[in-house]
Parts: structure tokens; sequence; C-alpha cells
């Protein structure tokens, strides 16, 4: 009777088990997808407040040197760059003025910006 009572406790931990396995990355995979909707927002906002008005509304603003930046949005080592260091002269830097986490935001404001 015993061992009964322990195969049966040890097919429900399996099942238990299999059911987590299966579920946890789902849920994992869910958060994130929401933390990256967070920062998606909060990148738009800071682009609107410190970007657009040079680099126009949808990141391309036509009549200035402004590069469009949906073409841009495939070298994320570049543009952290670019942001904090500047560029010719022309691009102030803003390593002082965006943390780390505006510019990562940002990023992933442009990166859903690229065309598909």
């Amino acid at each position: 009777m015993a061992e009964r009572v322990t195969l049966l406790t040890a097919a429900i931990f399996a099942a238990v088990a299999a059911a987590l396995i299966t579920l946890i990355p789902a849920a994992a995979q869910q958060a994130g997808a929401i933390d990256l909707e967070g920062q998606v927002d909060q990148g738009k906002v800071t682009y609107a407040k410190n970007c657009s008005h040079c680099h126009g509304p949808n990141m391309v603003n036509s009549g200035t040197i402004t590069p469009d930046l949906r073409a841009f949005a495939g070298d994320k080592t570049r543009f952290v760059t670019t942001v904090k260091q500047g560029k010719n002269g022309k691009m102030p830097p803003w390593a002082d003025i965006l943390s780390e986490q505006e510019i990562a935001d940002v990023w992933a404001f442009l990166s859903s910006r690229r065309p598909q």
C-alpha cells in the first residue's frame, strides 16, 4: 500500500513538473513582451522629448542632414555610440543628458519602427 502511494505521489509530482516546464517559458516570454512594450512606450516619450526636433516625429526629417533613423535600426552598437558621443559636430553628445535606460528605451522604440 505504501509503495502504491509513493508511486502515485511520484506520478503526480512528474505531471506537475512537466506542466510547469511547459508553462513557465510561455509566461516568461509573455512577461518579456509586456516589459518590451513598456520600454518601447517609454522610448517613444524620450524620443519625442529629446530627438524629434532634429530627427522628425516619424524618425525622418526631410530637408535636413539628419539620417532616416528607421534605416538605422539594425546597428545597436553604432546607435548607442552615436547617441552618447555625438557625430561629426553635427549631433551633440547625449551621454550626460540621457541615462543608459533612456538610450535603451529609445533603441527599443527605434527597433519597433524598423521597416519589415
